[in-house]
């Protein structure tokens, strides 16, 4: 064994705290390569958390299309297109993506679409600008979400066939901790050196850097070592939505484990509305550093927790997810009511902050959860019909902004702290990932 391979092992054993090198779910063969595959999946996970951050659809892309001159009412486009974009596809995707025996490659193709899509908003930025401008800069999310989907599917089924079981959440929680503390000097970078006023040619330099890190971590997947799987029960997108249908009429578990995952999108859901107050504010381009800092900072802190929870009792992470989320929110509405609009970005950074240590949990918990849950040569038929019905459903909870002008801010605020609670409540109901298909048969 060379002393690189050494290193890597000695590595390995202590981040997955693995001191008997016993493989479960995966064959000896890939249990060998394990500890390479882990470096080059957390070096991937890593380099896609800090792009995703540097362009967030969330925080980065409405301070972009402010700046492009856009209407405002794009703003309100960003987040449910790049989520329900990134969700729906995935049905047709899984009844593709069986046929083919690595599954690696439908990841690699996915993540260089993804990195053209972002370069792709550069001469949006600097030439065109305005609505039609911003029309292409949601047409390229479009691009970029989709392709994310065709990618996700892939994702868990290469993760289930090279890390064992236990220790993929923590390969999920290193992930997000060593991208989130790069997204965290690249906030502290844009807080300080960041004036009030918004060049577009900075926008467009950050779009650049982020299409760089997502070739990088695109190259890094495709040394993976994947094995050959099986490409056996290829069916087309009527069958597989057949068979979705019958997951979600038979199986009780998985159908819950939709429910809740579906009423824990409060979390990410109701941070556009605490964003709302920043803007009110004008705050400029040093105050969206600090709130890429704060989102940072709380990946960095709660991935590794979130990670070795999930390992332990995925659902356990999903439902203190949820109540982190509900605690964010209680804090935003009791401060509202006591300061009014006087908010200042420091205090949206701490909402901020909470808001996404609960997103890490929630986010860690159903993965892991469906990962370890579903029958092997049925994953990826799973992971589609889950995100496929979320995404719809993501879609048509969006539609809860539009109430904003009859209930408020806060009332919103409300409708997705009830939400989450009920989320979190469920979630700690789910069986265990082990049991949540009793009959091996009934996945057939």
């Amino acid at each position: 064994m060379s002393q690189k391979s050494e290193v890597l092992e000695k590595a390995y054993e202590v981040l997955t705290i693995d001191d008997d090198r016993a493989c479960k779910d995966i064959p000896e063969s890939a249990c060998h390569e394990a500890p390479g595959n882990f470096f080059l999946n957390a070096g991937n996970g890593a380099l896609t958390k800090l792009a995703e951050q540097i362009a967030s659809p969330g925080l980065v892309l409405p301070w972009l299309l402010s700046a492009m001159g856009a209407p405002a009412s794009l703003s309100g486009f960003l987040v449910p297109l790049h989520r329900s974009g990134s969700l729906m596809p995935q049905l047709v995707v899984s009844s593709r993506i069986r046929k083919y025996a690595r599954r690696k490659y439908f990841w690699v193709a996915s993540g260089y679409i993804q990195a053209l899509s972002l370069l792709l908003m550069i001469p949006l930025t600097l030439f065109v600008g305005g609505l039609w401008g911003g029309i292409g800069i949601l047409l390229m999310l479009a691009i970029f979400s989709i392709s994310s989907g065709v990618a996700s599917v892939s994702f868990k089924d290469v993760m289930a066939k090279t890390i064992p079981r236990g220790k993929r959440g923590t390969l999920l929680s290193i992930r997000a901790t060593v991208g989130g503390a790069l997204a965290l000097g690249a906030g502290a970078w844009l807080m300080l050196t960041a004036g009030e006023d918004e060049p577009i040619h900075f926008y467009a330099g950050l779009l650049a850097v982020s299409a760089l890190l997502w070739f990088a971590a695109t190259t890094l997947f495709a040394f993976i070592k994947e094995e050959a799987g099986a490409t056996d029960g290829g069916r087309n997108a009527i069958d597989e939505a057949k068979n979705g249908w019958r997951l979600l009429r038979q199986q009780t578990g998985f159908r819950n484990f939709i429910i809740s995952r579906s009423l824990l999108l409060g979390v990410p859901l109701v941070i556009p509305f605490y964003s709302l107050f920043a803007r009110e504010l004008g705050t400029g381009l040093s105050g969206l550093g600090l709130f890429v800092m704060a989102n940072s900072l709380a990946m960095v802190l709660s991935s590794y927790f979130w990670g070795r929870l999930a390992d332990r009792s995925s659902k356990h992470a999903m439902a203190y997810g949820g109540l982190a989320g509900v605690v964010a929110a209680l804090l935003a509405l009791t401060l509202g009511w006591w300061l009014g609009l006087e908010y200042t970005a420091w205090w949206l950074a701490g909402i901020i902050f909470v808001t996404g240590f609960a997103q890490a949990g929630t986010r860690m918990g159903r993965k892991t959860y469906l990962v370890d849950a579903a029958p092997e040569k049925e994953r990826p038929l799973y992971v589609a019909v889950s995100n496929t019905l979320v995404g719809i459903i993501f879609l048509g909870l969006s539609l809860i902004g539009l109430l904003t002008g009859q209930i408020g801010v806060q009332g919103v605020i409300i409708a997705f702290t009830l939400m989450m609670l009920a989320g979190s409540i469920m979630a700690f109901r789910l069986p265990d990932p082990e049991n949540m298909v009793p009959d091996p048969e009934t996945a057939r």
